[in-house]
């Protein structure tokens, strides 16, 4: 497929902590031959507030999202979690708190809204994407995508086809990080110990770098590897699917 005008869910960490994953995203569409836009009305997708039992307070932040990507034909976003929450919170909790006319709207919105493996893979068609990382890496596949967006295999199948990368399993790979947004802050003893058990598996891989389709994830993961000084770098999938042999992306691992 060809030509798409994709509109880009940046996402508020994405945005406000880890550009260069909004970047990366941008930069890997346009090689394929499509047009990004990034709607400038977008902000939080609210996930936390309806998370956290604040459903109501989360309606004005969906209507904001359902407004801002109304026109769009496709929205794209490089976060499991965010396109799991638009996919699976936004209509129910806009049907309960906000009336049927914004739930019709976010269902709308919904149904063209793609976490960035899906798009590449589903909608595009494509798994080579003429991604060169020359690194050793392992995948963690981050609890939203793997449970409520169900991605399967599709970012190990991008990731095999990079190449010079030297992908290695992670045991254990489908356990939780630790992160769950607020469950790290108000369960912080049990989500560092999630994430020791992580860094174990990371550390023993003997991966340069780990790589996930989720920059939260990534934050929480890096924090304790970089406490650690494990040598070990955290790197989103978006940035590696966008490093080329042409414009190899720099691992400087701490």
């Amino acid at each position: 497929m060809s030509g798409v005008r994709v509109a880009l869910f940046v996402t508020c960490l994405v945005d406000g902590l880890f550009p260069d994953v909004g970047k990366a995203t941008v930069t890997l569409l346009e090689r394929l031959g499509h047009e990004v836009v990034v709607p400038r009305g977008q902000t939080c997708c609210g996930q936390m507030h309806v998370n956290t039992g604040y459903a109501r307070q989360a309606v004005p932040i969906i209507r904001n999202h359902v407004e801002a990507f109304a026109d769009a034909d496709v929205v794209v976003t490089p976060s499991g979690s965010c396109a799991g929450s638009i996919r699976h919170q936004h209509a129910d909790v806009a049907a309960e708190h906000g009336g049927r006319r914004l739930a019709a709207a976010a269902e709308e919105v919904a149904g063209k809204t793609y976490e960035l493996s899906e798009f590449l893979v589903d909608v595009l068609g494509v798994t080579d994407v003429g991604a060169y990382f020359p690194h050793r890496v392992t995948y963690h596949p981050t609890c939203h995508s793997l449970r409520i967006l169900r991605v399967g295999d599709r970012p190990l199948r991008l990731l095999r086809e990079v190449r010079g990368i030297d992908l290695v399993e992670l045991p254990s790979a489908d356990t939780c990080c630790g992160f769950g947004g607020t469950f790290a802050l108000k369960n912080a003893d049990t989500s560092t110990a999630m994430l020791a058990d992580k860094m174990t598996n990371i550390v023993g891989t003997g991966a340069r770098v780990v790589t996930a389709g989720d920059a939260s994830c990534l934050m929480h993961i890096g924090g304790g590897l970089s406490r650690l000084r494990a040598g070990v770098r955290p790197v989103h999938l978006a940035q590696v699917l966008a490093s080329t042999a042409a414009a190899p992306m720099a691992v400087a691992v701490r």
